[in-house]
């Protein structure tokens, strides 16, 4: 019988998977960067092992589900792998911003609620598992844009796309899932299943982490038409 803290081989694997992604980035890639930057730039190539993969095993969790598929089903074997995965990935990267940029609370705050969520989910409810590589690459360009030409322009072409995409996936298509997820709740779909207590605070987080997602954005899409006015107004002059 599972206690409610099991964990199973795959999270200190998956742990130590990305300790090493991050050490080998620190220590070997990126090491002639700026040690300013070196942090941040190993945060992001480590975020490249996570997002894919994670997109990847996920859909095939949902697909291959051996129950009917509902928001408050039971864990399977595999969606508690792919949960381990991400919780280990987010677990490092919190450690990265608790030790480098212990300041940006936004980061901190998300990847302290996705791992309540995350970790509620696998170790304790065992229900609700049902729930970018470009952003990445669009961040480690950003990083040296300013002594690189060419990782300047890459920067510039991939902003927009990914505005676009993110604009799309967290503002249209997540708002649709979270007020699905609602419904489904609060209509007493998950009663004798996951605990009230769980669901609500689940809610809430994912409300949060929406309503921020989506104002992070709106500042890119501002700061990103301030900046092409500001070349335009200058090719004016």
């Amino acid at each position: 019988m599972e206690t409610l803290l099991d964990f199973t081989p795959g999270f200190p694997t998956f742990f130590l998977m990305f300790l090493s992604a991050y050490l080998f980035a620190f220590f070997v890639v990126f090491r002639n960067w700026s040690p300013k930057q070196k942090p941040e730039a190993s945060s992001c190539l480590m975020s490249l092992t996570h997002g894919t993969p994670a997109v990847i095993m996920a859909t095939r969790a949902l697909m291959n589900s051996p129950t009917p598929l509902s928001f408050a089903s039971p864990n399977s074997s595999f969606q508690n792998f792919v949960l381990e995965f991400s919780i280990a990935y987010f677990l490092m990267d919190l450690l990265h911003y608790m030790v480098f940029v212990p300041n940006d609370l936004l980061f901190i705050g998300h990847h302290l609620a996705t791992l309540y969520v995350f970790v509620t989910c696998r170790y304790v409810v065992h229900h609700g598992a049902v729930t970018s590589a470009c952003q990445n690459v669009r961040s480690l360009v950003n990083l040296r844009r300013a002594d690189v030409p060419l990782a300047a322009k890459v920067y510039e072409f991939l902003s927009p796309p990914f505005y676009v995409f993110y604009s799309v996936a967290r503002g249209v298509l997540g708002t649709l899932v979270v007020y699905k997820i609602g419904v489904f709740y609060a209509s007493g779909g998950a009663n004798n299943l996951i605990p009230r207590w769980a669901w609500i605070s689940w809610m809430v987080v994912i409300v949060v982490a929406v309503m921020i997602s989506i104002l992070w954005v709106s500042n890119l899409w501002i700061f990103w038409f301030r900046q092409r006015s500001h070349r335009a107004q200058k090719k004016v002059k």
